[in-house]
């Protein structure tokens, strides 16, 4: 009867810190949260004061018995889930539905080391009802908004649709940006660029502007050349040479959107992958030799905040590993820049800033390694000195006074870049030159370019958007990016968010009908008053009531004012094949697609083959008609489905057969010398595939070409920067 139990959210840190208390301790797993609204009703009395119906959830049910059963043998009850709201809530529930003897010892830590959870043991506190009302504010507000609105989206567009508070903001952001992308119009211009021979060597150098270093731009291939023309047999003096210094400073710590965004430019990693495999590196990996470690400090930060005792350990690494120079006078520190942080959290930080990434590389699984790697160099490199460098800037004029422009930059000392991968690739400097030195052309090159567009949003970007915007917060980030795919309101094409119609039309009515819902500025607000919640400065019924009661005048107005047709049907000037009634374009859960007008009566519909490529419209052209080869009765016809264009038969829901729409590419397979075709995976991302399937499993995800790699004989592929070979490092200019 004399153990104490302590309750933490996973196994795995179970785990890990069972191994730092003592015998008088029993660690159980609560597997993250055990009480939650009800799935089959709004579970909230929006009338008296926003009552919540909570109700332990199914699988939890064997975990709380077994939970409870252990309260009753111990004395003693430590509550250690995570520290933020989330943690503080799920702290909550566990008290609530557990009733122990005496009330509940609330620890929390950032790391899971042997002496933050002893530290932790000696300072308990009790549960923060602030921030518990700060957790279950949000989950009400996504609710009631998931709860009223969804429905209200079911009724106006079609089955299916969610909307969400920070979801729907998220989705209006790629909408918009996918409107700047087709209302731009991009410019052609040339540039005129040389390299330039001097005694001591060859250097770039561009045309500038008659009285700026700005590179000169001509709007016609012609003026260009004719400028080109002119300058070959022109004498070249450097006029002037400019040498500055300048430095380097080392970038903050890694917080959860850095983090993300880091990781998907480094590693190539999702924002749900890189925070699964935090989260593993925070409870505890099992390493060889070593027993089950946690590596990194708590992963849903927004704080830049290193405590005293990393900042003394990092600084030992970097004396002992690269020498005292590159220790700066007083220890770094970065100031806050993220929109209500939580100024008591830290940094993503390593745990131990004396296991190096090379001690572990052959102990962690690959990915694992990538993510310590990144987090443990970015963290001792932000407590390093700056980087020095030298700036020389070369002008250079023709007899006619035609300016160039050659720059060099010179590493004069490394500093933090001393763990930075490759840094010193980033620095070229300019060959030993003089003023008044006679230079000459080696080559000169017009280049042309064309302005371009925004990029549409990948996870990266759009958390960085997020969070530059105050939408959302640290934990939220990763499942958005899941949630706003998983819905169908986005696909994604190389890395990248591309809308549906579906997203542009939800959009669209949320804007003007729910601009509480949609307008960014309200939702960042809103994070604003979640943070006042969880600080006491707000109460949680007048927070809800300032949100809720206007949201419900306007789904109230939405529901008598919103035309279900205005929104889903565009008229079209094609007839229906079967009743020669008017064809209409109707949006449903697969996308866009014609429907007769005369529906229930007339029920034909077809996908819209004009917005296929000219490949896939000649490919349905030569394979509709043909019979059904499984049921030999019923015809192949095109129809829609959720991952795109597909021929099915006309006998369906008798006859399931369905066949791919085919585009050859005219090029053998390597292995069996059938047509390699066209194919989409289940996604709706295209690969190219051996028709012989699945005898024959060849597959490429880029356009094979019928051409072999001079190195391996593997076939070439196209890429965007020319040909390139599908399986070693070759490359070759598309000319």
């Amino acid at each position: 009867m004399a153990k104490k139990l302590v309750i933490v959210e996973s196994p795995a840190k179970a785990k890990t810190i069972g191994q730092y208390l003592g015998n008088d301790y029993i660690v159980r797993a609560s597997y993250g949260h055990v009480r939650d609204l009800p799935k089959s009703k709004l579970g909230i009395d929006v009338e008296h004061e926003y009552a919540v119906d909570y109700q332990t959830i199914a699988k939890s049910k064997k975990v709380v018995s077994e939970l409870r059963d252990a309260v009753k043998n111990t004395e003693e009850l430590y509550l250690a889930t995570d520290f933020d709201r989330e943690g503080e809530a799920i702290a909550w529930h566990l008290s609530e539905l557990l009733k122990p003897k005496s009330p509940a010892k609330r620890i929390t830590f950032h790391e899971i080391t042997k002496s933050a959870i002893q530290s932790a043991i000696e300072h308990p506190r009790t549960i923060d009802s602030d921030l518990v009302d700060a957790q279950q504010a949000r989950r009400i507000l996504d609710r009631l908004v998931g709860y009223k609105l969804s429905p209200f989206l079911w009724k106006k567009v079609y089955r299916g649709l969610s909307a969400g508070r920070v979801q729907s903001v998220a989705v209006r952001l790629i909408v918009d940006r996918e409107r700047e992308i087709r209302a731009f119009q991009s410019r052609e211009y040339w540039t005129l660029d040389a390299i330039l021979k001097a005694k001591s060597g060859e250097f770039e150098a561009y045309v500038a502007e008659k009285n700026s270093t700005k590179p000169l731009e001509l709007d016609k291939e012609a003026e260009i050349k004719k400028l080109a023309t002119t300058l070959e047999k022109a004498t070249l003096t450097v006029r002037e040479i400019e040498v500055g210094q300048s430095q380097l400073n080392p970038q903050a710590p890694l917080i959860t959107s850095t983090l993300q965004q880091r990781a998907a430019q480094v590693c190539h990693f999702s924002a749900k992958r890189t925070m699964k495999l935090a989260q593993d590196l925070y409870e505890g990996v099992d390493i060889p030799g070593m027993g089950t470690v946690a590596l990194i400090t708590y992963m849903r930060t927004d704080s830049y905040n290193l405590a005293d005792v990393a900042k003394k350990q990092a600084a030992s690494v970097i004396v002992s590993d690269f020498g005292p120079k590159y220790l700066p006078a007083k220890p770094n520190v970065y100031t806050k820049k993220v929109r209500g942080a939580q100024e008591a959290h830290e940094a993503i930080r390593p745990t131990n800033f004396t296991m190096a990434p090379a001690m572990l590389k052959d102990k962690l699984s690959k990915d694992h390694w990538r993510l310590y790697e990144l987090i443990w160099r970015t963290a001792i490199a932000s407590q390093m000195t700056s980087a020095k460098v030298e700036t020389t800037t070369a002008t250079i004029t023709s007899g006619d006074g035609t300016k160039f422009i050659g720059r060099g930059r010179k590493l004069l000392f490394d500093g933090y870049l001393k763990v930075i991968p490759d840094a010193e690739e980033r620095f070229e400097a300019l060959p030993d030159i003089d003023e008044g030195e006679k230079v000459s052309f080696k080559k000169l090159e017009p280049t042309q370019h064309f302005t371009q567009p925004p990029a549409r949003y990948s996870e990266a970007s759009l958390v960085k958007e997020l969070e530059k915007r105050g939408i959302g917060r640290p934990s939220t980030y990763a499942p958005i990016m899941s949630t706003i795919v998983d819905r169908g309101y986005t696909t994604k094409q190389t890395g990248r968010f591309v809308p549906e119609p579906v997203a542009e039309v939800v959009t669209d009515l949320l804007v003007e009908h729910f601009p509480s819902v949609a307008d960014y500025n309200f939702t960042a607000e809103m994070e604003d008053t979640l943070d006042d919640v969880a600080e006491g400065k707000k109460d949680l019924v007048k927070a809800l009531d300032d949100f809720y009661k206007p949201f419900a005048d306007l789904l109230e107005k939405g529901e008598k004012s919103v035309d279900k047709k205005a929104i889903v049907e565009e008229k079209t000037d094609k007839k229906c094949p079967e009743c020669g009634k008017p064809l209409v374009i109707k949006l449903g859960r697969f996308g866009k697609f014609y429907a007769c007008s005369g529906y229930p009566e007339c029920k034909h519909t077809a996908p819209i083959t004009e917005t296929m490529d000219e490949e896939s419209q000649e490919a349905v052209k030569e394979q509709s008609g043909e019979k059904c080869p499984e049921c030999k009765d019923g015809d192949l016809i095109l129809k829609q489905g959720r991952f795109g264009t597909f021929f099915g038969c006309s006998n369906y829901p008798k006859c399931k057969h369905t066949k791919a729409i085919v585009v050859s590419s005219d090029v053998p397979c390597p292995n069996c010398g059938k047509d390699l075709v066209r194919k989409m995976t289940r996604r709706g991302k295209p690969f190219w595939g051996c028709s012989g399937y699945p005898k024959c499993k060849t597959a490429f995800w880029d356009e094979p070409v019928a051409e072999k790699c001079p190195d391996c004989s593997n076939l070439l592929v196209k890429k965007k920067s020319g040909l390139a070979c599908s399986q070693c490092a070759f490359t070759k200019d598309d000319a």
